[in-house]
C-alpha cells in the first residue's frame, strides 16, 4: 500500500539519490583514482613490474629520514607557537575591556596573511630580516641566519596563527561567563579562575590548532621552496624528486606516500581532541570586570603582534616603490610601471582570476550538494557517512600529493595541462570547509520545508531552489569566499599540473625565484593581496544583505527565476491505496 509519505518523499529520493551519486562518481573520479594511481605508481618498478623495491631503497636513505626529521622538528615547534600566540590572541578579545575598535583592527591585522600565498611569507621574511632586510636596518641584523630552521619557523607561525586564531576565537565566543563569577565568590586564585573559566574549556580547541597547525607547516610546499636553503623537508624533497633533472616517479610516490601518515595522525587526533570540548546549557556574554593592569598588558601585547606581522609584509609595499632596495631606496613608480606594463603579468593574473573563479562556482556547487544529502534527505544512513568520509578524507590529504596523484592520473588524457585540471584539483583540495560550513547551515533550518512544498504541489527541486538556498544564501557567500581565496593563494596542489600555457600567479612567482625577480615577486604578491581583499568585501556585504533580507539579493533572485521557468509544479499529491 502507498502511503502519503511515500508519495510526498518518493520523488525527493529519486531527485537527492541523483545527486548523491552525481557527488560520490565526480570524488571518486578527483580523489579516490588520484590516490590509487599514486599507491599503484609507488609499487611499480622501472619495468612496469610490482615490487616494494621503492619504498625499501627509500626508507634506507639517511637523506630521507634527515628531511623527515626536519619537517618534524620545524613543524612542532611552530605549531606550539602559533598555538600559544593565538590563545593569548584569542583570550584577548573575550576577556578583556579594550575599545571594540581596537579589537576589530587587530582582528583584521592577525588574518591578513591568510590572502597571501604562503611562497610570498619566505620572501618577505628573507627582505624583513634578512642580513640587508627592512627590520635588520632599523634594528640591526639577527644572530642566526635567516636561511634554513629559523627562517622556516618565523614564517610557518606567520602562516599557521591565523587559523588557530580562528579556532580558538571560535571556542572561546561559546564559553559561559559566569563560571568566572562562580569561581570568584569560591574563594579561588587568579590562577584557579582562570584555568576554570578559560584554559580548560578550550583544551579541546588549542588541540585543535596545534594539531592543524603543524599539518599546514608539515605539508606546505611554498615556505620552503623560498626559504629553506640547505635545511632539506620532506615537501622539497618531493619537488626535488618530481621536477628534478632526473625525475624517478617511483621514489616521489613512496614520498607522496610517507606525507600522507602524519596527516592521517592528524585528522585522527582532531577527532579524537573533540572530546574535550564543552558544551554549555546556557551561555552568559557578560561583559569581563575592569582591571586596566590586564587592558594595559594584552593591548602592549597585540602592538607587538601586529607590529611584526605588519614589519614582515611592509616590505611588499616598499620594496616595489623604491628604485633599488635597500642600495637606492629612493621612491619611484617606474619599477612597479615597468613590471604592470608587461602583458605576461596580467596573463598569469587573468589565469588565476579565471581559475578562482571556476574553482568557486563548481566547489561551492558540489559542497552544497554534498551537504544537501547530509543535513536534509531521508535517504540512508551510510549515504550521509558517505559524505562525511569524503569530506574527511580531502581535509586529510596534502596538496602535493593530490598534485602528485592528478599528474599520475591525467597524464596523457585530454584534461593534462589544461585549466580544468587545476580547477579539479582545487575543487578537491578545498572540499571539506564549505562543505561543514553548508552541512552546519543547513541542519539549521526548519526541516519541514520539503514536506510543506509537497504538500501544496511543488517538487522537492523547486522547494530547495526557491526556499532552502535563498534562506542559505549568506553561506554560499561564505562559501565561494573561501574557495576563491584558497584558489588564489594555493601552490602545493597545482606546482605539478600548470605548464606554460596554463600558469597561474604563485606558480609563476615559483620561476621568478631562480631569476631573482623580487620586485615581480611582490608586485604579483600584491595584485593576489587586493584581489582577495575585494573579493572578501564584496562577499561580505553580500552575505550581510543576504541576512537582512533572505528573500532579496542576487542569489535569491536567481533561484527564483530557475525555478519558476526551468522546474515545472507538481500536481496536489492525494491518498490512494
Amino acid at each position: 500500500m502507498t502511503t502519503l509519505t511515500d508519495k510526498l518523499f518518493g520523488r525527493e529520493r529519486r531527485e537527492l539519490k541523483i545527486v548523491f551519486a552525481l557527488v560520490v562518481l565526480t570524488l571518486s573520479a578527483v580523489l579516490l583514482y588520484p590516490l590509487g594511481c599514486v599507491l599503484f605508481q609507488s609499487i611499480l618498478d622501472g619495468n612496469g613490474s610490482l615490487t616494494l623495491a621503492n619504498y625499501t631503497s627509500l626508507l634506507s636513505e639517511p637523506r630521507f629520514w634527515n628531511a623527515l626529521s626536519n619537517s618534524f622538528a620545524v613543524s612542532g615547534l611552530s605549531a606550539v607557537i602559533a598555538a600559544v600566540l593565538a590563545f593569548g590572541c584569542a583570550y584577548g578579545l573575550h576577556f578583556t575591556r579594550l575599545n571594540p575598535w581596537a579589537k576589530k583592527v587587530f582582528q583584521i591585522v592577525i588574518l591578513l596573511p591568510l590572502f597571501l600565498p604562503s611562497i610570498t611569507y619566505g620572501f618577505a621574511v628573507i627582505y624583513s630580516f634578512g642580513r640587508l632586510g627592512l627590520v635588520s636596518q632599523i634594528f640591526g641584523v639577527l644572530p642566526f641566519s635567516i636561511y634554513g630552521f629559523w627562517g622556516l619557523l618565523i614564517a610557518d607561525v606567520i602562516y599557521t596563527l591565523p587559523p588557530a586564531f580562528l579556532i580558538l576565537s571560535n571556542a572561546f565566543h561559546y564559553i559561559d561567563r559566569n563560571t568566572i563569577t562562580v569561581s570568584r565568590l569560591m574563594g579561588d586564585s587568579p590562577w584557579r579562575t582562570f584555568y576554570i573559566s578559560a584554559l580548560r574549556p578550550v583544551v579541546g580547541a588549542l588541540c585543535s590548532a596545534f594539531i592543524l597547525s603543524f599539518f599546514l607547516s608539515f605539508t606546505d610546499f611554498g615556505i620552503p621552496v623560498s626559504i629553506a636553503g640547505q635545511y632539506d623537508v620532506i615537501a622539497t624533497e618531493l619537488y626535488t624528486t618530481m621536477m628534478g633533472a632526473v625525475p624517478d616517479f617511483g621514489r616521489g610516490a613512496v614520498i607522496a606516500m610517507a606525507m600522507l601518515v602524519p596527516s592521517i595522525a592528524s585528522v585522527m587526533l582532531l577527532k579524537y581532541v573533540e572530546r574535550f570540548n564543552f558544551r554549555y546549557n546556557r551561555i552568559n556574554y557578560q561583559p569581563p570586570a575592569r582591571n586596566r593592569v590586564r587592558d594595559a598588558l594584552f593591548a602592549g601585547y597585540y602592538v607587538i603582534i601586529a607590529a611584526v606581522l605588519l614589519s614582515v609584509f611592509a616590505v611588499m609595499f616598499v620594496v616595489p616603490f623604491v628604485e633599488q632596495w635597500p642600495y637606492k631606496p629612493v621612491f619611484t613608480l617606474d619599477v612597479i610601471s615597468r613590471i604592470l606594463s608587461d602583458s605576461v603579468v596580467w596573463e598569469v593574473y587573468g589565469n588565476s582570476v579565471g581559475v578562482a573563479l571556476a574553482s568557486a562556482v563548481t566547489g561551492t556547487l558540489l559542497c552544497y550538494a554534498a551537504a544537501m544529502v547530509n543535513a536534509r534527505s531521508q535517504l540512508k544512513g551510510w549515504c550521509r557517512t558517505t559524505m562525511d568520509s569524503f569530506a574527511m578524507l580531502t581535509n586529510t590529504v596534502p596538496g602535493m600529493v593530490l598534485g602528485i596523484g592528478f599528474l599520475f592520473a591525467m597524464s596523457g588524457t585530454m584534461l593534462a595541462n589544461t585549466f580544468a585540471i587545476l580547477v579539479l584539483v582545487n575543487l578537491v583540495h578545498f572540499f571539506t570547509s564549505p562543505y561543514l560550513m553548508a552541512t552546519s547551515a543547513l541542519s539549521k533550518m526548519n526541516a519541514g520545508w520539503e514536506t510543506t512544498g509537497a504538500l501544496m504541489g511543488d517538487s522537492w527541486l523547486k522547494t530547495v531552489m526557491r526556499v532552502v538556498v535563498p534562506n542559505s544564501a549568506a553561506t554560499l557567500w561564505q562559501m565561494f569566499q573561501y574557495m576563491f581565496v584558497s584558489s588564489m593563494v594555493t601552490i602545493s596542489a597545482v606546482v605539478f599540473l600548470s605548464g606554460a600555457r596554463t600558469m597561474l600567479i604563485t606558480t609563476k612567482i615559483k620561476e621568478l625565484q631562480y631569476f631573482e625577480k623580487f620586485e615581480e615577486i611582490f608586485v604579483l604578491s600584491l595584485l593576489i593581496f587586493f584581489t582577495n581583499v575585494a573579493v572578501k568585501l564584496i562577499c561580505d556585504a553580500l552575505a550581510e544583505r543576504a541576512r537582512k533580507n533572505p528573500q532579496g539579493g542576487l542569489i535569491q533572485s536567481i533561484m527564483r527565476r530557475l525555478s519558476s521557468s526551468r522546474t515545472p509544479t507538481l500536481s496536489p499529491v492525494s491518498t490512494g491505496a
